[in-house]
């Protein structure tokens, strides 16, 4: 007589594919805590970047437009150190770009880096600059003023701007988002690079066009 098992061996398998399902199921809540996870690193990042930027606007303020007791001449090598470095910034960035459109990772993350420290180390400097000599007045002649002038608004707008731009997107190149860091660079570059080069201009109409 012949002896069928396909019926018990259907429910084996059945029992092992509820197994494993239970086993899927049991795995997935695993997803919702690193997304979790990722949202609460992005918060404490967004509240960073936010406080440096607040820390920054408010120093780059207090040192232009809070009164002083007296006026001093301060460092006169100050105004030339910060151009350079807003001129070594400028060369960096337009260096970088050309290295990462040809897909050179390495060293466009070297220029990026070494242009964001050249920024920063030209904050420092202006920030020491002004605190000795607060507001510069434009001396230079009066055809050139409106030409001073349009530079300095856009100039000081998009150098606010800047700050939390350039880091947010390093932050997220650095956390390995490099979607989101390539759609922010292409905001953050035209922006950084027009700061850096008319911050060069308006030192060039400062101190160098009084009649």
């Amino acid at each position: 007589m012949t002896h069928y098992r396909w019926p018990a061996s259907s429910g084996h398998h059945a029992h092992r594919g509820a197994s494993c399902s239970r086993f899927m199921t049991e795995t997935t809540p695993l997803a919702p805590s690193t997304a979790e996870a990722a949202a609460a690193t992005e918060r404490l990042a967004a509240w960073v970047i936010g406080a440096l930027t607040a820390i920054v606007i408010g120093g780059v303020a207090i040192v232009i437009y809070v009164p002083r007791g007296g006026h001093t001449g301060g460092s006169s090598w100050l105004p030339e150190i910060n151009a350079s470095l807003n001129a070594t910034a400028a060369v960096l960035l337009g260096i970088g770009y050309v290295l990462i459109r040809r897909r050179r990772i390495a060293g466009h993350r070297a220029c990026m880096i070494a242009a964001f420290t050249a920024s920063s180390l030209f904050l420092i400097t202006y920030l020491i600059h002004h605190a000795q000599v607060g507001s510069v007045p434009f001396h230079g002649a009066a055809w050139l003023r409106p030409v001073y002038f349009g530079l300095l608004v856009p100039h000081i707008v998009l150098a606010a701007l800047v700050v939390p731009l350039a880091l947010t997107t390093i932050y997220r190149a650095w956390s390995g988002r490099f979607d989101r860091h390539r759609r922010l660079a292409r905001v953050t570059l035209p922006i950084w690079l027009y700061v850096s080069v008319s911050g060069v201009l308006v030192y060039v109409l400062l101190y160098h066009s009084a009649p």
